[in-house]
């Protein structure tokens, strides 16, 4: 049993360098208040598995793609897995925690997100497009991201990437939930400023079309970013489903929805530790 305060390994890269964010300021803060609930450690996320037996739970925070530590990565999940470690998020998720193969299959069972291919003999059922965007598979923060001409994306899809067409949308907007529990909205009005977030008030259908992937995602427990861009016919379209360690952009929101979210999250967690369900489920 867990004990009356339960101890949390929180795993963060504090000196991961995120264009235009600094990672550490939010995870500063979420540990600060986490404290006032938990008996709580930080670490590195390469120094996780080897600490993580000592914890009731472990919370992936902010620790960066992990294609930079994929084979210590991979030895962490293993042995969580193996020893039934509760982790938070659970390393059960269907989206970005298990790469893009994800986007294919909303695409092809009919989910309103950019439409996605990875072969050449698939394109032609993607909308005709002056140019495309190639990303690979097991992508992060862009990484690898191309914007290129239809012949181009056609010599490219060889099974290892995906290929979208590109959109002109109007403006991306992120939605954030805490297990399955709507907290706050961000959009980014200028297309060419991706992280400077306003507030974003969603109206009923956005929240419906944002609760659909996190309804399809069945986390038990959890933080997840659904980030969509607005079509040029008014639609919104999936872009990512963050289940892993998403950014939350607290210093783009007021206080009053901070500690909310704050609040959530230490409600969520206490759940994570004593498997508990979560109360709108």
């Amino acid at each position: 049993m867990p004990a009356a305060r339960p101890r949390i390994l929180y795993v963060s890269d504090l000196a991961y360098p995120a264009r235009g964010r600094r990672y550490c300021d939010e995870d500063i803060h979420l540990t600060s208040r986490l404290r006032e609930d938990f008996d709580l450690a930080l670490c590195n996320p390469r120094d996780a598995a080897a600490l993580m037996d000592a914890f009731d739970a472990v919370v992936v925070r902010n620790s960066g793609p992990v294609l930079g530590y994929q084979d210590v990565y991979d030895d962490f999940r293993r042995r969580a897995l193996a020893a039934g470690t509760r982790v938070y998020n659970p390393l059960t998720g269907r989206g970005d925690m298990a790469g893009k193969q994800y986007l294919l299959d909303l695409t092809a069972a009919g989910f309103p997100v950019i439409p996605t291919v990875d072969r050449a003999e698939d394109l032609h059922l993607l909308p005709g497009a002056g140019r495309y965007v190639v990303k690979p598979k097991l992508g992060a923060d862009s990484l690898g991201l191309r914007i290129v001409s239809a012949p181009e994306a056609r010599e490219a899809a060889d099974g290892t990437v995906l290929v979208q067409p590109h959109i002109d949308f109007a403006y991306e907007v992120s939605f954030y939930f805490v297990d399955d529990a709507f907290q706050y909205a961000l959009y980014a009005p200028h297309t060419d400023r991706r992280w400077q977030l306003e507030p974003y008030e969603p109206s009923a259908a956005d929240l419906d079309f944002a609760r659909r992937f996190v309804d399809w995602n069945a986390l038990a427990h959890g933080i997840q970013r659904v980030d969509a861009c607005r079509a040029p016919d008014g639609t919104l379209l999936l872009v990512e489903l963050e289940d892993l360690n998403p950014y939350l952009s607290l210093d783009s929101v007021d206080g009053t929805r901070r500690d909310a979210f704050v609040a959530a999250m230490k409600e969520s967690l206490r759940r994570c530790v004593t498997g508990s369900a979560p109360t709108g489920a």
